[in-house]
C-alpha cells in the first residue's frame, strides 16, 4: 500500500536518493527512530478508540482491546480503509516497541513491513485492512505470531 505522507516526507529528504536511503534506515538509528515516529501517529484509530473509552498505550494488551471493538468504522466505506491503514501501523508500532529486534522496513515506493530478527516480513498494513474489514486476522494473533518468530 503506498502511504502519501511517508512519500511527501521522503521526498522532502531527496527523492533522488529514496532507495538508499530507505536501505540506510536499518543501519542509521535516528532516521529510524523518525520514521517509527511518523508511523505511529495513527491518528484516526487513536481518537475512534478513545472516543469508545480505549486508550492505545502501545501494548500488545491494547491489540486485543481493540479486537474487542465494535466495527463502526465498517458503516463509513470512506473511513473505512483509513482505520485499516492506522490499525496496520498501530500493529506495527506495538510490534517494533515490543518485540526484540524488530524494526520497520519501507520498501521503495513507501510501502512499510515489520521485519523480524529471523527476517521475515509482516505486511502490517495489509493485516490492519484485512481486520478492519472482515476482522480477521485479530491483530492480537498477529502480535502473537510476530512474538514467537
Amino acid at each position: 500500500m503506498n502511504i502519501p505522507f511517508l512519500d511527501n516526507w521522503l521526498k522532502r529528504h531527496g527523492a533522488d536518493q529514496q532507495r538508499e536511503q530507505l536501505a540506510a534506515t536499518e543501519s542509521d538509528p535516528e532516521r529510524a527512530a523518525a520514521i517509527a515516529e511518523l508511523l505511529s501517529e495513527c491518528e484516526l484509530l487513536r481518537v475512534r478508540a478513545e472516543r469508545l473509552g480505549l486508550e492505545l498505550d502501545d501494548t500488545p494488551a491494547s491489540l486485543a482491546a481493540l479486537d474487542q471493538l465494535p466495527p463502526r468504522w465498517r458503516d463509513d466505506p470512506e473511513e473505512l480503509p483509513w482505520v485499516g491503514n492506522d490499525a496496520g501501523l498501530y500493529l506495527g508500532t506495538v510490534i517494533v516497541r515490543t518485540v526484540p529486534g524488530a524494526v520497520w522496513h519501507i520498501w521503495p515506493g513507501g510501502h512499510p513491513v515489520v521485519r523480524l530478527v529471523s527476517g521475515r516480513e509482516i505486511g502490517v498494513v495489509e493485516a490492519g485492512l484485512d481486520w478492519a474489514v472482515n476482522g480477521a486476522p485479530e491483530l492480537a494473533q498477529v502480535y502473537a505470531e510476530a512474538a514467537e518468530a
